[in-house]
């Protein structure tokens, strides 16, 4: 890595830590400004006593590797689904009509609305939950992958053509490549969704293990201080992937093949 890319990671990380720490002061003043019972809204420390408690005990990394998997599951059937149909509804005509109208009307609907019909027809449980994940990440996938081929310019198309490249060439090297960068926006639009529909999913589908279950759970008891750690956990695997995973996912395919270049910092 150049010092150059390194000094952009470098700002990027100091201006989300400043941004982080803007907030964390703004919430701890209106915690101690007595405008808001403690227990509904509890200090920073406490918050910080609650989350140290909860993954000393191994409790909250349980519940946040069960609703981790739920979610990889979830999104990872969507993406094996969503990926080649959004691709085959962009090269064929035919699987483009019949699918297109099936997706703009089901992507509105939410994907909490649907936990009442998974609970009768998969049960309580990982069933329902995992469905609703795959209901909710499968729309982006799919139609961002579809927009992604539908993007790629037919003068790359004809000059591959012309220089004798065969259908699985020119999948490779044209049209993956220049719908890379619209399936990784739809991958992690996905992962947005997905979190929003696991933990309603784990609230509604009274799932007994995951972090939407120790959220609905802690409210009963007026919890806050647990409902908080909680939140602080998902936002913390949400940030790790964001940077982790689909950053290092662009800089090995979308930067690489050379379809968008690094922002400046």
């Amino acid at each position: 890595m150049s010092t150059r890319s390194t000094s952009r990671r470098g700002r990027s990380l100091g201006r989300a830590a400043i941004s982080l720490a803007l907030l964390a002061g703004a919430y701890e003043a209106l915690a101690r400004s007595g405008a808001f019972p403690a227990a509904l809204l509890p200090t920073l420390p406490a918050v910080g006593l609650a989350l140290w408690s909860g993954l000393a005990d191994g409790s909250l990394a349980g519940h946040a590797a069960s609703t981790l998997w739920r979610v990889l599951l979830g999104m990872g059937l969507a993406v094996a689904v969503g990926v080649p149909l959004g691709i085959l509804m962009g090269r064929v005509r035919t699987v483009e009509d019949f699918f297109l109208p099936l997706a703009s009307a089901l992507m509105p609907i939410p994907s909490l609305a649907w936990v009442p019909v998974f609970i009768l027809w998969f049960g309580l449980g990982n069933g329902t939950a995992v469905g609703i994940v795959f209901y909710a990440a499968l729309f982006p996938v799919l139609l961002n992958a579809w927009s992604g081929v539908r993007a790629v310019n037919p003068l790359w198309l004809r000059a591959a053509g012309v220089m004798g490249a065969d259908a699985s060439a020119l999948f490779r090297k044209v049209i993956l490549p220049g719908a890379a960068p619209f399936i990784i926006t739809g991958v992690r639009q996905a992962f947005l969704r997905a979190w929003i529909a696991v933990v309603g999913a784990e609230m509604l589908a009274a799932s007994d293990w995951g972090l939407g279950w120790v959220i609905f759970d802690a409210k009963e008891f007026l919890r806050a201080d647990v409902m908080l750690a909680s939140l602080v956990v998902i936002g913390l695997i949400g940030l790790a992937f964001e940077r982790l995973v689909f950053g290092t996912l662009e800089r090995v395919t979308v930067q690489r093949w050379g379809m968008v270049r690094e922002a400046r910092g």
